[in-house]
């Protein structure tokens, strides 16, 4: 057996790998971290804001589509009505602080406590306002066969604006078939 060959002498050690980071590396992932987080944290915002804005008039869209099928399931007039405490229909102020579904057996636009409540929505976070225009501004009552009607029986159509400062609006759009969509717009809320 041959003895194993001796170390070249002309070749350095092995050089040991540090463990971490210097000082210098550090700073300058501290940097690139620092401008990073600073121009992604507005879009974020922002994302998050256009995300509360959708999900509240997905919330109303549902709402009223629920509203309309449970009155063609039950064959009865169903209402959806502004509501702050979830228990009686509100007289004054927006659908942001909320709203309530229920059989409106007497067809009275007003829950009264023999009623059935179906579904109650809380107010809206965040600053969100959701307006509606002179048909809907306070109720909005399916028929039996899913159409929405005014108390006295005329059409009942229109559009609710959801709005948050600085964001574009929706409109949740209600069609006389008592369908309803959401609408993207370009204008800004103020």
């Amino acid at each position: 057996m041959c003895p194993p060959f001796p170390a070249d002498p002309f070749r350095p050690p092995p050089r040991r790998r540090r463990a971490g980071a210097s000082l210098i590396e550090l700073a300058v992932l501290l940097a690139i971290a620092g401008v990073l987080g600073a121009l992604a944290l507005p879009g974020y915002r922002d994302w998050i804001a256009d995300s509360r804005l959708r999900g509240q008039s997905e919330a109303l869209a549902a709402t009223l589509n629920r509203a309309r099928s449970a009155a063609m399931r039950s064959g009865a007039r169903v209402t959806v009505c502004r509501s702050a405490d979830g228990a009686t229909c509100a007289a004054a102020g927006g659908w942001e602080q909320g709203w309530m579904v229920f059989v409106d057996e007497n067809r009275d636009g007003t829950r009264d406590a023999d009623e059935v409540t179906l579904h109650v929505e809380g107010p809206a976070l965040h600053a969100v306002t959701i307006t509606a225009n002179r048909p809907l501004a306070d109720y909005v009552s399916y028929t039996s066969v899913g159409h929405p009607r005014l108390l006295n029986g005329a059409l009942q159509m229109g559009t609710f604006v959801a709005c948050s400062s600085g964001r574009d609006a929706i409109k949740v759009v209600l069609a006389h078939s008592g369908r309803v969509r959401l609408q993207k717009t370009r204008d800004r809320c103020p």
